[in-house]
């Protein structure tokens, strides 16, 4: 038996997943009612730049809508902003919003991302901060006007490029990070360590290998930070860049399985009409058959496309949802991309370029099969890559000599 087509679809999340979701719809030719709810009262914007353009000025927020606001009107669809989703009645199929409005469905799109993690303790405490929304990203901006002594909590993406764009308008910055090197759980120690160079001759007290235990406080102020070994550092501002959730707590009691996520099968569907697209997805990967969930703005689009086509073809067609990550960085001068999941990999080999020159291409493998491709300023000979890192190539062990 084929499911029908939905004649009701609601997409919970008005970002990158949620946008790719609604346009897919209408592109593939579904004329049905679409009820789009957001929790924030901006039109769909690009996160990636937060960290980067936004932060150090160099754009305005209205460079960050990702289309213009006649685009959502031609889509012919039902907009809420400012509505956060707090309860869902699967077997009524209805949504409870916070304004005390509801929403019904035939189909279901959970699209909510996911919210920056925080350090207990640190709610409205002033000059912490953490990264994820335009009004963390102002605030903060706001912040490193001053020139404050700026740490910052975590080496990942968002606290490296903070970091360097608080170093590039003059700030003292310390960076402490709990892995062996600046971004080393996606880099590597090889990698990061180039990385962590690179910082240090920007001027970044780097502190690795540490984990912070308290956030200390004068007047109701951050003024510095504890770490678990027992010394402090001074701050006039932190920022929190220690990962972040998934927004999966309004599903709670709903049946909805959910987890680190939703969980959805290698299609993207959690069950009883419901799909999942973008941070907030953990699906079962249709290659290893592990579950995954990848917090990047490519995988976001590709993930809300794959489940628009995937609706209209019914659960029973559905086809499982299989691609390439993709996600890159800025900082100072270095443009680093990754294609595909270094986590895990066993070997990296540097391929083309070198370490020393900060232009290369290093490929990740696991098991001899190869897993992701890095590049640092070789744009172009990067994309070369990609296709063994779709294919999972084998890697041909080097004879000696």
């Amino acid at each position: 038996m084929t499911t029908p087509t939905p004649t009701r679809i609601t997409v919970v999340g008005a970002s990158a997943a949620g946008l790719s979701v609604v346009e897919g719809l209408r592109r593939e030719g579904y004329t049905g009612s679409i009820t789009w709810i957001g929790e924030e009262a901006h039109l769909p914007y690009d996160r990636p730049p937060l960290s980067k353009q936004l932060l150090s000025g160099a754009w305005e927020t209205g460079r960050l809508r990702l289309r213009d606001p006649g685009d959502f009107e031609a889509l012919g669809v039902d907009l809420r902003l400012g509505a956060r989703a707090v309860a869902l009645d699967a077997r009524k199929r209805t949504i409870a919003l916070a304004d005390g409005g509801s929403a019904g469905y035939d189909t279901l799109v959970v699209a909510t991302g996911t919210r920056a993690r925080r350090l207990p303790g640190t709610d409205g405490v002033a000059s912490v901060h953490v990264l994820r929304t335009v009004e963390d990203a102002l605030s903060l901006r706001e912040a490193l006007a001053g020139k404050p002594h700026l740490v910052v909590v975590g080496g990942g993406f968002v606290g490296a490029e903070a970091a360097a764009v608080a170093r590039g308008l003059g700030c003292e910055v310390t960076l402490v990070t709990d892995t062996a090197q600046p971004m080393g759980d996606a880099l590597g120690d090889e990698l990061g360590s180039m990385l962590r160079a690179v910082h240090t001759e920007h001027g970044v007290r780097i502190e690795t290998g540490a984990l912070v235990g308290q956030v200390l406080t004068d007047g109701g102020r951050a003024c510095g930070v504890r770490l678990v070994d027992g010394r402090t550092i001074a701050a006039d501002a932190v920022l929190v860049g220690i990962g972040a959730q998934p927004n999966v707590e309004w599903l709670a009691g709903s049946g909805v399985p959910v987890g680190n996520g939703v969980e959805c099968d290698a299609t993207l569907y959690a069950g009883s009409g419901v799909w999942a697209a973008g941070d907030v997805a953990s699906w079962l990967h249709p290659r290893t058959q592990e579950p995954v969930r990848i917090e990047h703005r490519t995988n976001a689009a590709e993930q809300g496309l794959a489940v628009a086509r995937n609706i209209l073809a019914g659960p029973e067609r559905a086809r499982p949802f299989d691609s390439v990550p993709y996600v890159w960085s800025d900082q100072y001068d270095l443009k680093i991309q990754i294609h595909g999941r270094t986590r895990g990999a066993d070997e990296v080999r540097i391929v083309e370029g070198s370490l020393t020159d900060r232009k290369l291409i290093a490929l990740y493998t696991k098991r001899g099969r190869v897993c992701a491709a890095v590049g640092v300023n070789m744009m172009r000979a990067l994309r070369g890559y990609r296709v063994q890192v779709a294919e999972a190539a084998v890697v041909e062990v080097e004879s000696a000599v």
